[in-house]
């Protein structure tokens, strides 16, 4: 009988062969890893072997949800996706949310894992507790919404009734930013996760909703603590207004990060960008038809459908952008018209492109061309500037294609692009040390989110809480406090990685932890205390830490690019820079974590403590 908020069984899918099998995890393994990034992060640790590169078929695509999944908690159709990413080489865990999370439960299975590589293009069909490897060749060649309708059409399901994740163009290309989308808009991205699943020639996985549901110990008490998270997330004004306007956000919003200096605007160049106004949720919906489609048991109003309702693309519908994909496709790239930000946020979905890495690669590449570091012989003819629009629209399909040799050399990534033209790119550049671009922030006056990337062991920042204040977390205060904002990283890691665990989406979770733990309790019956409940995050981040170290991603390069760290010429942050401060920071993030400041190998007692035995002899040798 399974564990109450779980569904059962593991579905591993052997490509190769194109074989199925299922497992079932004991309750005190499930209680150890819970569910998302935790599973993700077992599994990487135990069967990928150190020889393997991010596109062997020793490789493994975990595909997980949680204990909350398919429940009454919000939110809680999401899923984790979890590999050896191409980016960085090194271990990623990258969330979507939608109806995934929900559906796979009700189908039978808590999470997925791929290993091998399928001899022909294949897609996973879940229906009424049925799995089936089936022939994805018709589907080559189509982006994601056009894949994802026509599985629905083969499949004879209406759009809600099956949940379709997929890889577009960029993914079969293998494109090293290639993501992984579904339900229209909602994406896995970091470190190249498309591209590990385009590698494995498998273009999509889908299942239905069917008639299954996730039974739970104590239904009513899950649905109490759900409902007071509800009425906490929309009393406080700024969880409100996430509530209200999704991460897209207001006029109010927009006008905030101004004041803060974090919205980034033409490569780092400068911070000044008056039309932030326009680049919001709350513009859109005003202007033109919006329709709410929100995500499983979700009650917020963050995701609408825009149908335009005049100018160039009147009559055509797109899903209203995340904060990020505003920032990457207008002040980012010295665009002021929201309608094409918005057309070429809902092109990066389609293609299957990440939209942060895609964002800052195209800045940088507008930067030299700017700056006459590239010209139109370089670009293969398309004029690169700020604001064009047409031209960053071509360029980005030519990525995704991996067509002529312009595009190819940046479908390898900013940072490898970076490389490759020379110290002119290396200068300005947005990006980790260990490859990849950090989300849509100026993050010269956001040194938290800086710090959090830069040191992150999953492809993208893994710590973090920017709900209500909360008495079972480190409050960051000062902003520009070097010891603060590193301890606050530490501190916070184990919450972060601890709700990547359940199934749930984190805007649906910013309160007090206490009430994330009564949820889960409520759920499984387990008593589990705060205190375990962070442990469950550390144990996931410490094991992702040791992966690293095991595969070989060096530790000195948890720094940031040049231009990433540098002084702003204007703005509020104008001439403050956290460089100066770095070497200090992980000093006190090392100690904070307890791992070695040399190696960056967790201690011995750290991992004895989170139950790692095994990583402990792993990376220190038998005692």
């Amino acid at each position: 009988m399974a564990v109450p908020g779980y569904a059962g069984k593991i579905l591993r899918v052997d490509l190769t062969n194109e074989r199925l099998s299922e497992e079932v995890l004991d309750e005190a393994t499930l209680r150890k890893w819970v569910g998302g990034v935790g599973l993700g992060a077992k599994y990487l640790y135990e069967e990928v072997p150190t020889t393997a590169q991010w596109n062997d078929p020793e490789n493994r695509l975990v595909v997980a949800s949680g204990p909350l999944g398919g429940t009454r908690a919000g939110g809680s159709g999401t899923i984790s996706l979890s590999a050896k990413g191409c980016l960085t080489n090194g271990a990623t865990s990258t969330q979507a949310n939608g109806f995934m999370g929900a559906f796979m439960k009700f189908s039978g299975y808590d999470a997925f894992v791929f290993q091998g590589a399928a001899k022909r293009w294949v897609y996973l069909y879940l229906h009424d507790g049925v799995a089936e490897l089936r022939d994805a060749a018709h589907l080559l060649g189509m982006d994601t919404w056009e894949t994802e309708d026509a599985l629905k059409e083969e499949l004879g399901y209406l759009e809600k009734a099956l949940s379709v994740f997929c890889v577009g163009p960029a993914g079969e290309n293998l494109v090293k930013f290639g993501g992984v989308f579904g339900d229209r808009d909602h994406a896995a991205g970091h470190n190249g996760i498309g591209a590990v699943m385009g590698s494995k020639k498998l273009k999509a996985f889908c299942a239905a909703k069917g008639r299954g549901s996730v039974a739970v110990k104590w239904p009513a008490r899950l649905a109490k603590e759900s409902n007071s998270v509800w009425e906490l997330i929309q009393k406080d004004p700024n969880t409100g207004r996430l509530f209200k306007w999704g991460t897209g956000g207001d006029y109010d919003s927009a006008d905030t990060r101004m004041v803060r200096g974090t919205l980034p605007v033409k490569n780092y160049t400068t911070n000044l960008y008056p039309e932030t106004r326009l680049m919001t949720n709350q513009y859109a919906r005003e202007r033109w038809s919006a329709k709410g489609n929100p995500c499983w048991s979700c009650r917020t109003h963050h995701c609408h459908m825009i149908t335009f309702t005049d100018g160039p693309y009147a009559g055509q519908r797109v899903e209203e952008p995340e904060y990020e994909m505003w920032a990457a496709w207008g002040p980012l790239v010295g665009n002021t018209d929201p309608a094409e930000a918005m057309f070429l946020a809902n092109l990066v979905t389609r293609l299957g492109l990440e939209g942060n890495e895609a964002g800052f690669l195209v800045s940088m590449v507008i930067d030299l061309y700017e700056h006459e570091v590239l010209s139109p012989q370089t670009t293969g003819g398309l004029e690169l500037r700020w604001g064009n629009t047409a031209a960053i629209r071509t360029l980005l399909e030519r990525i995704a294609h991996r067509e002529g040799d312009f595009a190819n050399l940046l479908a390898e990534g900013t940072m490898r692009a970076a490389e490759a033209l020379g110290p002119a790119a290396k200068a300005v550049g947005i990006y980790t040390l260990k490859g990849h671009s950090p989300r849509q922030h100026d993050h010269r006056a956001n040194w938290r989110e800086m710090f959090d990337t830069a040191t992150s062991d999953i492809g993208v920042y893994e710590s973090g809480y920017a709900g209500p204040a909360d008495p079972d977390t480190h409050a960051l205060v000062h902003n520009f406090s070097p010891e603060e904002v590193s301890t606050n990283v530490a501190r916070t890691k184990g919450r972060r990685q601890f709700e990547d665990t359940l199934g749930t989406c984190i805007f649906c979770t910013r309160v007090p932890l206490s009430h994330i733990v009564e949820m889960l309790n409520a759920a499984t019956g387990w008593d589990l205390t705060i205190r375990e409940a962070q442990d469950v995050g550390f144990r996931a981040a410490n094991v992702m830490r040791a992966f690293n170290l095991k595969h070989g991603v060096p530790v000195e390069t948890e720094k940031p690019s040049p231009r990433w760290s540098s002084a702003p010429v204007d703005g509020p942050a104008k001439g403050v820079t956290v460089a100066p401060h770095w070497e200090g920071m992980l000093d006190n993030y090392y100690e904070q974590m307890a791992w070695d400041r040399k190696s960056g190998r967790p201690l011995p007692e750290t991992l004895r403590a989170l139950g790692l035995e095994d990583v402990e002899k792993d990376l220190w040798g038998a005692a």
